[in-house]
């Protein structure tokens, strides 16, 4: 067995209060991390209240955060947005308020733009074939396959 550091609660809760405020965690990210401390359950709802009531840990925060920066960074879409927010076991409301974060004429400005981009880099003779390579990069993307055959209209 290895020789792991273990943790008092107040220690772990100091570096629990550090993971959170580093940057936006949700619940199931701070319980693994405690778990991968070996804390005990008793003392993993006692750093996980205390977390909530200091404002350390917020999901609503956090889904919204998150839907942010996934889809200015990284270009994703909606689905695919919502379908890591549930595997992160986020509330259907938070859900909802994070993909309010999202503007619509954006949305799909960004959709054309990564569409454009991705038609120039496939190497295709065959238009079909290549549009349909196009609609499978952007629907892999999590983009709504409506938009995405609205947007690929345009190039054939």
């Amino acid at each position: 067995m290895k020789n792991e550091k273990s943790y008092t609660v107040e220690e772990a809760t100091k570096l629990m209060e550090n993971f959170c405020a580093y940057q936006e965690r949700c619940h199931k990210e701070v319980d693994q991390k405690l778990y991968d401390l070996h804390m005990i359950p008793e003392a993993r709802e006692k750093i996980m209240l205390h977390l909530l009531q200091h404002n350390f840990l917020n999901e609503e925060r956090f889904s919204k955060a998150f839907a942010r920066g996934k889809f200015s960074i990284k270009n994703w879409g909606r689905i695919k947005i919502v379908n890591e927010l549930k595997f992160r076991n986020i509330s259907s409301y938070n859900i909802k308020t994070a993909l309010n974060e999202i503007d619509d004429q954006e949305y799909f400005k960004t959709l054309q733009k990564i569409a454009e981009k991705k038609w120039v880099l496939i190497k295709e003779p065959n238009a079909f074939k290549k549009r349909g390579k196009l609609l499978t990069y952007l629907s892999s993307k999590g983009y709504e396959s409506e938009f995405i055959y609205e947007v690929a209209k345009g190039f054939i």
